[in-house]
């Protein structure tokens, strides 16, 4: 009987000793099936950091490119405005940069000095005076962006009365394509 019994653990141990390879080797497939999914997860990890940088990028050139496309729309929308009704004066070389200073000043003195600054230009028209009519000489502002064009006009019309040493005078849009 104890040969039977010691016989019988033998085959057994013979079969456990056949299965150990077998179970090695699915181990062994498993791990490297691990090891093929994990370099997976890493490149797909990898793609999704390329692909976020690459939608990073985009948004900030779009950004860009917007305050790009504003700052040109206000470059094309015409900056400047006519002042109607200042009587005639002593014409000195800035002379009418002078008179809108004072303009501005003196009628919205809430608009503070940022818009004075944004005075590109200032000219009186017409060009030429013709001695046999009585022509009223205009002053056209150029000024360096639409935002201080729309501010002054929005001050216009709450102030409603604009005036020039006593006399009434009339801001209004340039709406011809000639600029300064």
């Amino acid at each position: 009987m104890f040969d039977k019994e010691l016989e019988e653990l033998k085959n057994e141990q013979t079969k456990i000793d056949s299965t150990i390879p077998e179970m090695k080797n699915s181990l062994e497939g498993i791990n490297s099936r691990i090891t093929k999914a994990e370099e997976q997860i890493s490149d797909i990890e990898d793609r999704v950091v390329e692909i976020t940088d690459v939608g990073e990028k985009k948004w900030k050139m779009i950004k860009r490119t917007e305050e790009s496309l504003r700052d040109l729309w206000d470059n094309i929308q015409h900056t400047n405005i006519i002042i109607i009704g200042v009587p005639e004066g002593e014409e000195r070389e800035n002379r009418p940069k002078k008179i809108v200073e004072e303009i501005i000043a003196k009628n919205f003195p809430n608009m503070g000095k940022e818009t004075l600054t944004q005075v590109e230009e200032a000219q009186r028209l017409p060009h030429r005076m013709n001695p046999k009519r009585n022509t009223t000489r205009h002053i056209v502002i150029k000024l360096t962006k639409i935002k201080h064009k729309e501010k002054i006009f929005k001050a216009t019309r709450e102030k409603q009365q604009i005036t020039y040493k006593g006399t009434l005078i009339n801001i209004t849009a340039d709406l011809s394509a000639e600029t300064l």
